[in-house]
């Protein structure tokens, strides 16, 4: 119950299964969830937030596209890349929503080198002294 969606939830099922919603003698009460929030340490603003922001689906669907075209570019570049599309917005709701879609900079493979390699079945000394 940390996130407020599980809030609300724990509110919504107090007042649905334990009958929390009946107001206290004495006391009015303008919203079903009002004594819920009373009994669970909860806010009520909270309880009431209603989420305005829209899903973002076809920015994330351009940012997936420039990802997908160009791997080794991180959110930065892609910023760049879709304002010469006509896509300008927020670098740091790029970075949330790219971080969302779980997208990173794919690292090229690194060669794996050995410091001293056998030559002529004589080892070379590291050091770089014979």
């Amino acid at each position: 119950m940390v996130t407020p969606v599980g809030k609300r939830e724990a509110v919504a099922h107090a007042c649905k299964e334990h009958g929390v919603s009946h107001p206290l003698p004495g006391r009015r009460l303008h919203r079903r969830e009002g004594r819920g929030c009373a009994i669970l340490p909860i806010d009520r603003s909270s309880v009431r937030y209603k989420n305005t922001g829209g899903d973002d689906a076809d920015l994330r669907e351009a940012i997936k596209a420039e990802a997908a075209k160009r791997r080794r570019f991180g959110y930065r570049k892609i910023a760049v890349m879709l304002a010469r599309q006509g896509i300008h917005m927020n670098l740091k709701k790029l970075r949330r929503l790219y971080r969302e879609e779980k997208l990173e900079v794919r690292k090229c493979p690194s060669r794996r080198r050995s410091a001293c390699l056998p030559v002529n079945g004589r080892p070379l000394t590291c050091s770089g002294y014979h």
